[in-house]
C-alpha cells in the first residue's frame, strides 16, 4: 500500500486497496444521506420463487402450525449473515425502536426510568416534562400503565417502551406506589413530545479556558446541539475544546461530517465513499468559516468509539488539527443505508466503504460468512494486552499513510490515539459488578436524594462539589440495601471499589438534586464529579500544549 499525504488541504481521491468501512455498536447506522428505497437489481426473481413456493408447502401442508412470519424473519438474519459483519435485519417493532434513538425525539411521558428489583422506579421525571407537571416525583414505582403490569416479569424495555411511549395528546393511565403512602395513587399523564439529546455534558473545566463537550452519538440533532454548546462555551472564554467520543456508537454520517467542517479550515476532502453503485461515491469538503477552526483541540477515543466517531477523530488526526488520546476506536468504515420495508421492518444494507482524508479506510479486517472471529475482536484485545500496553497494538505495516503535516497513521483496523491511555481496572471488582448489576448503587443515591432533597438543594452545585463527603454511615446503608437483595458483601472487594463507589455515589444524588432539563438535556454536574479524577481526562489536559504546537506546525 503506497502512502499518502494531503498536500495543502487538497486531496486526489484513490480508492485505497483496504477492506473496510464503517461500523457501529448498539443501534447505530453509518449514514444518512443516501436516499430512500431504490428497486433491486439483477435477476433474482427464481431465487425467491423458489422460496415463495418452499414457504407455501410449509404453510398449506406442514404437520404443524407454523408462524410463516418468524421463519421469514430468521431466513433474512441467517442469509444477512452471509454478508458483512454490519447488513442488519430489524423485525417491525424493533426498527422502530432502533430509529427512535436515532431521531430528535419521541412522544411519551417524560421520565428517566431504572428497573430494581423487577419493579420500574422512576429515576427522575423530565423538568418541564408531562410528568413532572402532574406531580410524579423522583422514586415513584410504577405498577401498572393503562391497567397493564408493569412489574416481575413485565418489567421488560419491550413492554416498558409500549406502554409508556404513545402518541402525542393520547392518555398514559399511571398506577404509582409512593413511599409513605398506603394505596396506590393514580395519575393521568397526557404524551407530549420528549426530545432527545446527544450530548451529555457541556462546561468549562476548572482551569477556565477549557471546553469539554461529550457526545453520546451522532443522532438527527447532533450536530445543532453542537453549535449551540460551543458557541456557549466560547462566551464563557473557552480557548481549548475537549472533545469525548468514548464508547460513541457513531450514527448520521453528515451529522460528524458538519462538526469536522466547524473545526477545520479550508476547503479540503472530509470523507468520501466508494461502493458498486456510482450513486452511492460521494465525497464531503470542509466549506464553511467554522466556529473553532484555531485552537488547541484534544479528542478521547477508546476501542467503543465507532463509525461516525472513528470519522471525526480519524479526520482531525489527519489534518493534524487535533491530538487524539485514548485507546485504539473499534475500526468500522461500512456506511449502511437504513431501508424502510413495507411491513415496517428495516434493512441497513452495507452500501459502500468510507475513507478519511489521508485515503485510508478504518475498517478492520472480516471474513464474510464468518462473524465469529469479529464479533470476538474486541476480546481478543484485552487478550493481547492491548488496553494496557501501547505496544501490543499492531497496526499493518502495508497500510501506512500520512497526515498533512507528514506523521504516520494507518488504516485498516481503527484509529490509533496519538497518546495512549490503558484502562484502569484496579477498581473493578465482582462486588462492584454485583451492586451494578442490581443498581444498587443508582437506587441508593435516588433514596438518599428524596430523603435529603431539601438541605441539599440549598446550596449551589459548586457548594455541593466542594463540601459534600459520601459518609461511612452512606456506605453501611448502601451495603445492607445490597445485601438485602442477594449482593454477597466482601470486605476486601469493597476496600479495593470504595473510592470509586464514593465517586459514583456522589455524581448520582448531584444528578438527582440538579435533574436533567427537557430544554438541553445536559448532566454537567454528573459529569463533573465522576471526571473529577479520569485518568483519560487528566492525560487530555496535560497535552494541550503538545495538540498547540500540533497546530502551530502540523507535526508533533
Amino acid at each position: 500500500m503506497e502512502e499518502k499525504k494531503i498536500e495543502n488541504n487538497k486531496t486526489t481521491v484513490r480508492t485505497p486497496i483496504i477492506v473496510g468501512t464503517t461500523l457501529a455498536l448498539g443501534i447505530l447506522i453509518g449514514a444518512t444521506f443516501f436516499g430512500g428505497r431504490r428497486p433491486a437489481t439483477g435477476d433474482v426473481s427464481r431465487s425467491t420463487s423458489k422460496f415463495r413456493e418452499i414457504l407455501t408447502y410449509i404453510n398449506r401442508s406442514y404437520v404443524d402450525t407454523v408462524n410463516t412470519d418468524s421463519l421469514v424473519d430468521y431466513s433474512i438474519t441467517k442469509m444477512l449473515e452471509k454478508l458483512d459483519p454490519h447488513t442488519y435485519y430489524f423485525p417491525p417493532q424493533e426498527a422502530q425502536l432502533a430509529r427512535s434513538q436515532l431521531e430528535s425525539g419521541f412522544d411519551g411521558i417524560g421520565i428517566e426510568f431504572n428497573v430494581f428489583n423487577d419493579t420500574v422506579y422512576v429515576v427522575t421525571p423530565l423538568a418541564g416534562g408531562p410528568s413532572e407537571a402532574v406531580g410524579i416525583q423522583s422514586g415513584d414505582a410504577i405498577v401498572k400503565a393503562n391497567n397493564n403490569s408493569l412489574t416481575g416479569k413485565d418489567a421488560n424495555s419491550t413492554n416498558i417502551f409500549a406502554n409508556l411511549r404513545g402518541k402525542r395528546g393520547s392518555e398514559a393511565k399511571l398506577e404509582i406506589k409512593r413511599k409513605g403512602f398506603k394505596d396506590f395513587l393514580k395519575f393521568t399523564v397526557i404524551r407530549d413530545k420528549i426530545p432527545q439529546y446527544s450530548i451529555d455534558a457541556a462546561y468549562i473545566m476548572d482551569d477556565k479556558k477549557t471546553g469539554y463537550i461529550k457526545i453520546n452519538r451522532f443522532t438527527e440533532t447532533t450536530y445543532d446541539e453542537f453549535k449551540e454548546h460551543l458557541g456557549a462555551l466560547q462566551k464563557q472564554g473557552m480557548k481549548q475544546l475537549l472533545l469525548d467520543l468514548r464508547g460513541n456508537p457513531g450514527g448520521y454520517m453528515d451529522r460528524a461530517t458538519d462538526i469536522v467542517d466547524e473545526l477545520v479550515a479550508g476547503n479540503g476532502v472530509i470523507v468520501y465513499t466508494d461502493g458498486k453503485d456510482a450513486r452511492n461515491n460521494r465525497r464531503t469538503n470542509a466549506h464553511i468559516n467554522g466556529m473553532f477552526e484555531k485552537g488547541p483541540v484534544v479528542v478521547l477515543v477508546d476501542e467503543g468509539s465507532a463509525s461516525a466517531s472513528e470519522i471525526v477523530s480519524g479526520s482531525l488526526q489527519d489534518y493534524d488539527r487535533a491530538l487524539i488520546v485514548g485507546r485504539r476506536t473499534f475500526g468500522k468504515g461500512l456506511v449502511q443505508q437504513p431501508i424502510q420495508l413495507s411491513d415496517g421492518s428495516e434493512l441497513r444494507l452495507t452500501i459502500s466503504r468510507y475513507y478519511i482524508p489521508s485515503g485510508r479506510s478504518i475498517q478492520k479486517p472480516y471474513v464474510k460468512g464468518s462473524l465469529d472471529t469479529y464479533e470476538h475482536e474486541l476480546e481478543d484485545r484485552g487478550k493481547s494486552g492491548e488496553y494496557f500496553v501501547a505496544d501490543s497494538i499492531k497496526n499493518n505495516p502495508k497500510m501506512r499513510f500520512k497526515t498533512v503535516g507528514g506523521r504516520t497513521v494507518y488504516g485498516g483496523g481503527g484509529v490509533t490515539p496519538d497518546i495512549f491511555v490503558p484502562r484502569d481496572t484496579s477498581h473493578i471488582t465482582k462486588y462492584l459488578m454485583d451492586l451494578y448489576g442490581r443498581n444498587i448503587i443508582r437506587e441508593y443515591a435516588m433514596g438518599y436524594a428524596n430523603e435529603n432533597r431539601k438541605t441539599l438543594s440549598k446550596q449551589s452545585f459548586e457548594s455541593y462539589l466542594k463540601g459534600f463527603v459520601v459518609t461511612e454511615a452512606m456506605l453501611t446503608d448502601m451495603n445492607k440495601l445490597g445485601a438485602s437483595l442477594g449482593v454477597k458483601y466482601t470486605p476486601k472487594e469493597f476496600a479495593d471499589s470504595k473510592d470509586f463507589i464514593k465517586s459514583q455515589l456522589k455524581a448520582a444524588i448531584a444528578r438527582h438534586i440538579w435533574q436533567r432539563s427537557v430544554k438541553n438535556g445536559l448532566n454537567n454536574e454528573y459529569y463533573q464529579i465522576v471526571y473529577s479524577d479520569d485518568p483519560m481526562i487528566m492525560t487530555a489536559m496535560k497535552s494541550f500544549a503538545k495538540a498547540e504546537k500540533l497546530e502551530k506546525d502540523k507535526k508533533l
